[in-house]
């Protein structure tokens, strides 16, 4: 009898999961966790006595009042006109803070005739001069806007300013040893260092942006976010109120995410690790 030889069929293996999928998995788990616990508490709590359901009705009630907002469509208007307001004066800071602040921190005598003016106003917060920007520019939007700028600016300008003067000096050197004259050693040694330190800034002006915004929505404003909450808290409407301020914060949290997500192509030569 002839011998019959059996071939072992080799048995296909399941491919690694890569580790950045397993973290982003893990980070997605742990927030969608930390977001359902604080709902849960939110609900509970209040049902319970635990808090005063008056000033902190049930979450179920907020979202009701959310959704009635969002369907007669005040939610809308009010949310767009925060957002024309915000993206004004966030994006004039950006136009007007990054050249500002790559020209001082390239440049020693800009710096030097500018230093006294910088320390004087980065240290002057926005709202406190809210009512001189009122009082000069009225209760339109002009003022609004300005207001949302002049917050805006200092966190670029100043990360501007550290990034350009912060850049290691051996890649300088490096780059000056290759014969890179001074326009093609900042336009590609300097600026693409200084690019991380610069969208810190942009980051923390597009929080700010929102921050300030709300506050002088407050003084004279007829519509946006910020009216919708004052407004509600005068009359007592206290599930719209905590509508407009989870509006705001899911802006917030927005606006943060597409300015990560634009950092990241911005810096597309960095290594990750």
């Amino acid at each position: 009898m002839s011998s019959i030889s059996i071939r072992s069929v080799p048995v296909a293996r399941p491919k690694p999961v890569p580790r950045g999928a397993v973290r982003v998995a893990r980070a997605v788990v742990t927030r969608t966790l930390a977001i359902g616990l604080l709902a849960a508490v939110w609900e509970i709590f209040p049902r319970l006595g635990l808090v005063d359901a008056t000033f902190l009705p049930p979450l179920s009630e907020v979202l009701v009042a959310w959704w009635d907002l969002a369907v007669s469509g005040q939610l809308w208007s009010h949310t767009e006109a925060s957002l024309v307001r915000s993206a004004a004066g966030f994006g004039l800071a950006i136009l007007i803070a990054v050249p500002l602040g790559l020209l001082i921190g390239w440049y020693s005598p800009v710096a030097n005739l500018l230093n006294p003016l910088l320390e004087l106003f980065r240290n002057t917060a926005a709202l406190a001069i809210l009512p001189v920007f009122v009082l000069i520019l009225g209760l339109g939007e002009t003022s609004k806007i300005s207001i949302i700028l002049y917050g805006c600016t200092w966190p670029i300008l100043l990360n501007t300013v550290s990034g350009v003067r912060t850049v290691d000096p051996l890649l300088i050197k490096s780059a000056r040893s290759l014969g890179l004259g001074p326009i093609r050693l900042f336009q590609k040694v300097v600026l693409p260092a200084a690019v991380p330190t610069i969208f810190t800034g942009i980051r923390l002006a597009g929080a700010a942006s929102i921050l300030i915004l709300i506050a002088a929505e407050m003084v004279g404003a007829k519509a946006g976010l910020g009216y919708l909450i004052n407004y509600a808290q005068y009359n007592f409407a206290v599930p719209d109120m905590y509508a407009g301020i989870i509006t705001i914060s899911a802006i917030g949290l927005l606006v943060n995410q597409l300015l990560i997500v634009t950092e990241r192509r911005f810096s597309t030569w960095r290594t990750t690790h």
